[in-house]
């Protein structure tokens, strides 16, 4: 699954050590993974081919205020670094003191991880998301919500502290939970899935249903519910697939798959442009997400929704 990191030690024991974290951040095995304004530092690989995260060296001079620790990696400490007070003169200085894991040197740039992330290793891709979240975090939680004085950073970076002394409110990093389903019904001879499209998305592409969990709601409910509101269908054996971290800027989804009880489609305008029902023949004959050679395209192969659809798609049970 993308943006998941197969062998990050998140060493959440280390982050309470403040000398042994200074410690860490000196060692010149450590990588600096700077964020500006959302964006991630990558580079084309030498002789072309697939993209590269690229990091700063431990003693690159970069924008004052405390590392996020991410961890370790094979041993390596890795930090997201806050660069978003840059100016766009600063940024590309920034860009050129980098440096890939194997301190070749490189030309990196600032790039959205959205058109970036499918194309660099599924590890570096789950590294750089987890300090684009991370630094989101920070930027947006400043000040404290009981009292609403500043905010300051410590436990690495995991933990922000409100500065009134008589208050001391202690906040953590957020994740939204949010409901991926891709619902399913027999009709006839061919089963068939549900797919929806959103106006703001590229002409053609269609994908699964989604939405955000409420309070007072199961998981299951959720599904149920975001899949009535927006197209008027009722579903039930509603089932757990699997999970990715979203940080499109901090969610976490929840794929499920539903049997559709109902069939006639009434969409939300508000929600959706458009829904229809697809057998697995007719998806197979769509595109990729952007490629404007297919009057209908899939959604991008980073996202759990893509994954939902492979795999509805590949199961002749």
């Amino acid at each position: 699954m993308f943006y998941t990191h197969g062998a990050l030690d998140r060493a959440d024991h280390l982050r309470k050590d403040e000398r042994g974290m200074r410690d860490l951040r000196a060692h010149p095995d450590a990588r600096l993974l700077p964020v500006w304004q959302g964006t991630v530092l990558v580079s084309i690989a030498a002789g072309g081919g697939q993209l590269q995260m690229v990091t700063l060296a431990s003693d690159a001079e970069v924008p004052v205020g405390e590392p996020i620790f991410l961890g370790l990696v094979d041993s390596a400490p890795c930090f997201a670094i806050n660069c978003n007070a840059l100016d766009d003169t600063a940024c590309n200085s920034l860009a050129r003191l980098a440096s890939t894991s194997n301190a070749q040197p490189v030309r990196a740039e600032f790039t959205d991880l959205r058109l970036a992330g499918p194309n660099v290793p599924t590890n570096d891709a789950a590294l750089l998301a987890y300090a684009r979240a991370m630094v989101y975090w920070h930027e947006h939680t400043r000040f404290c919500d009981h009292c609403g004085h500043k905010l300051k950073s410590c436990n690495a970076g995991h933990v922000l502290q409100c500065t009134n002394n008589d208050c001391a409110h202690l906040v953590f990093p957020r994740t939204d939970p949010a409901v991926i389903m891709l619902v399913t019904q027999q009709s006839g001879a061919e089963p068939r899935c549900l797919l929806g499209r959103a106006a703001a998305w590229p002409t053609g592409v269609y994908s699964t249903l989604a939405g955000f969990v409420e309070p007072g709601e199961s998981l299951e409910q959720a599904v149920q519910r975001e899949v009535f509101e927006e197209a008027d269908i009722i579903t039930e054996d509603v089932r757990y697939i699997a999970s990715q971290p979203w940080p499109f800027p901090r969610s976490i989804m929840l794929g499920f798959e539903a049997r559709a009880v109902s069939t006639d489609i009434k969409i939300d305008p508000e929600e959706l442009e458009d829904a229809r029902w697809f057998t697995r023949k007719e998806l197979h004959a769509f595109g990729d997400w952007g490629d404007d050679r297919y009057e209908l395209q899939l959604p991008r192969h980073d996202s759990i929704a893509r994954y939902l659809i492979d795999r509805w798609m590949n199961n002749r049970d």
